[in-house]
């Protein structure tokens, strides 16, 4: 699971498609509070080419920024809160929520964390480092991500996955300079944001299949909340 968590399957990734495209329109109104203009404003740059490199519709994007920016005469006020705590069997969880209610929120995770357990501001976060994390794919054959991860300016990187997605994981302020640059070496960026990278996260061999299974039933359930951003999850693989 590494650094976030993710749904597995087709089926859960095809019903996840809305809710990215929801999460994905807070993230651009939150960047536009900032001005409107993409080249102006490297937050948002990042958050509009992700939107599009996954079809979101342009109407929508559209939308999203003049709304952000207070161009259609309707503020917007969500606020970003970070819970804290463990899945079952003691795997550390990170959950960045974007919302307009933090009251409901609170009594929402109060409710998801009965599966595992909800800890306080701080109880977990010193387990984890807040870093850059770039999803890129291969532009071209042959491209080398730890070349790539070298004259990019990445810390690190983690070896591609299923999707043939790699992980450029970056100091937290050279988000925007290694997203930049990561083109000119082989690598098109699909996705980059400010996340949670584990220090020392589960080993699944420890854990039996049965207990992997009620870790994931938890992270889903969380992660099907419509206030949820991110899931960050400090466990290996």
């Amino acid at each position: 699971m590494g650094a976030q968590w993710k749904a597995k399957g087709k089926a859960q990734a095809a019903d996840a498609r809305g809710k990215l495209f929801g999460r994905l329109a807070k993230d651009i109104m939150i960047a536009a509070r900032n001005g409107a203009d993409p080249s102006a404003n490297s937050r948002l740059r990042l958050v509009v080419e992700q939107a599009r490199k996954v079809s979101m519709p342009k109407e929508t994007l559209e939308r999203a920024i003049k709304k952000g920016a207070g161009l259609l005469g309707d503020a917007v006020s969500f606020e970003r809160v970070i819970y804290e705590g463990f899945a079952p069997h003691q795997v550390p969880v990170m959950i960045e929520v974007l919302t307009d209610n933090v009251n409901r929120s609170a009594s929402e995770m109060r409710v998801l964390f009965r599966k595992g357990q909800q800890g306080s501001s701080g109880s977990v976060s010193w387990d984890f480092d807040h870093v850059g994390l770039i999803e890129a794919e291969p532009a071209q054959a042959g491209a080398d991500p730890e070349l790539a991860a070298i004259e990019a300016g990445a810390q690190d990187f983690e070896p591609a996955d299923e999707d043939g997605m790699t992980l450029f994981i970056t100091e937290a302020t050279d988000l925007d300079l290694v997203s930049r640059a990561l083109p000119a070496h082989g690598f098109t960026v699909v996705a980059a944001k400010l996340g949670y990278k584990p220090k020392n996260p589960v080993n699944p061999a420890n854990l039996s299949a049965e207990q992997l299974e009620e870790v994931e039933t938890f992270l889903g359930a969380i992660d099907n909340n419509d206030d949820v951003q991110n899931v960050f999850v400090g466990l290996a693989g």
